[in-house]
């Protein structure tokens, strides 16, 4: 896992994407952006794109527009929220990671996850 301050450099940079990749077996699971990839791959946080990809089964959820706000606490719990724009529609409690950014956001826009610079 890299530096939180080399992830945060990618968070920086990431403007639009070459290609979009498929990182789920699962078809109906959104794809994600080239800066996408590389902070999942920076961060070893694939689980993330997985929770965000398994949550799309709720009805509740707006298709075309989501945010997606990870919060690490100091102990390393974090919680997971998913907005129809600004309306908290999802909230999950992860017990344990070791990413290393204390607030991370990413946005799903009609099948496509990415960073909010990528916007």
């Amino acid at each position: 896992m890299r530096l939180k301050k080399e992830i945060q450099n990618i968070i920086n940079y990431s403007m639009g994407t070459t290609a979009y990749h498929q990182f789920s077996p699962f078809p109906e699971f959104p794809v994600i952006t080239d800066g996408v990839l590389e902070v999942a791959q920076a961060g070893e946080c694939f689980w993330l794109l997985d929770l965000i990809g398994g949550n799309q089964i709720n009805p509740k959820l707006d298709k075309s527009f989501q945010v997606w706000e990870l919060t690490v606490n100091q102990d390393k719990s974090a919680v997971i929220c998913g907005y129809n724009d600004t309306t908290k529609i999802v909230t999950q409690k992860i017990d344990y990671t070791d990413f290393p950014l204390d607030e991370f956001k990413l946005y799903l826009i009609d099948g496509v996850i990415l960073l909010p610079s990528e916007y």
